[in-house]
């Protein structure tokens, strides 16, 4: 781990004690950030699930922010992964935020994260205006949905958006995958959700996955050969976000999560 990844973790396991506590109290980065102005902001993309597939989830009751998949980690894995990009970059990130598509406000923003895109279900309208999103410069990240059945949902959609734009697995050499951090082929190992980590009998973890998840980090690209979206498949770094500061969490993974995360975010930026 680099020396810049470790101050990394000092930093926000130190946050998590004070915002957390000894004894798991919610804390500031488990409530929604202030309004604070950025030349960057996470923006989490929201959505309508498939009927099927719809279920009450987080924050509705108590904060208003609505109901579905959508909602998953929020607002701790962005505010986790903010705190991160402000230690560990000049990007002067703003307050995450959150919209659906036909919000007019969506062109203001280079950078969408959407979570369980496997169970999501894109209008024609909003398919319309994610395509024009990501050609003209947006770059979207997808999260958090394992095995076959979600992928095909997520494949089909983006075949609606891009229509002849395969989603391919990103090489080594690519430019996102180095674009600040260095990300080999050996560091791409899957990145656990919370649910997947079970106690052993001696007191340490182990790791408990859905019957053959193998991870993969794939990408669709414009007629310019850029990447526009980003997908993390059989993997889930909106939960290495989320508790970066649970001592239980494993370190590494965590790290390889904001490496991944910040490299989007520059790549978005910079390409």
């Amino acid at each position: 781990m680099t020396r810049r990844m470790t101050a990394a973790c000092v930093f926000l396991a130190a946050l998590g004690v004070a915002q957390r506590g000894r004894f798991g109290m919610r804390g500031a980065l488990d409530q929604p950030e202030p309004e604070r102005a950025g030349e960057f902001h996470f923006i989490r993309l929201e959505y309508t699930d498939l009927p099927q597939y719809h279920r009450r989830f987080g924050y509705s009751s108590r904060q208003g922010e609505g109901s579905g998949w959508w909602l998953m980690d929020w607002p701790a894995a962005e505010n986790h992964f903010t705190a991160g990009l402000r230690r560990l970059t000049r990007i002067d990130a703003g307050d995450p935020r959150h919209l659906r598509l036909t919000d007019d406000k969506l062109w203001n923003y280079p950078w969408l994260y959407a979570t369980q895109t496997g169970w999501w279900n894109l209008s024609e309208e909003e398919v319309k205006r994610l395509r024009e999103y990501l050609l003209r410069g947006g770059f979207l990240v997808t999260d958090d949905f394992w095995g076959e059945e979600q992928w095909e949902v997520f494949r089909r959609t983006m075949e609606r958006v891009l229509p002849g734009h395969p989603l391919t697995d990103i090489a080594e050499e690519d430019a996102v995958m180095h674009v600040l951090y260095d990300i080999r082929e050996k560091d791409r190992t899957i990145i656990p959700g919370s649910r997947h980590l079970r106690r052993t009998g001696g007191g340490g973890m182990r790791l408990d996955y859905p019957p053959g998840s193998v991870p993969a980090w794939r990408a669709m690209a414009d007629d310019r050969n850029r990447v526009v979206v980003a997908a993390n498949y059989n993997t889930d770094i909106g939960d290495a976000w989320e508790f970066a500061d649970v001592p239980y969490y494993p370190e590494a993974m965590t790290t390889l999560a904001y490496r991944y995360g910040i490299n989007y975010v520059v790549y978005a930026m910079t390409h």
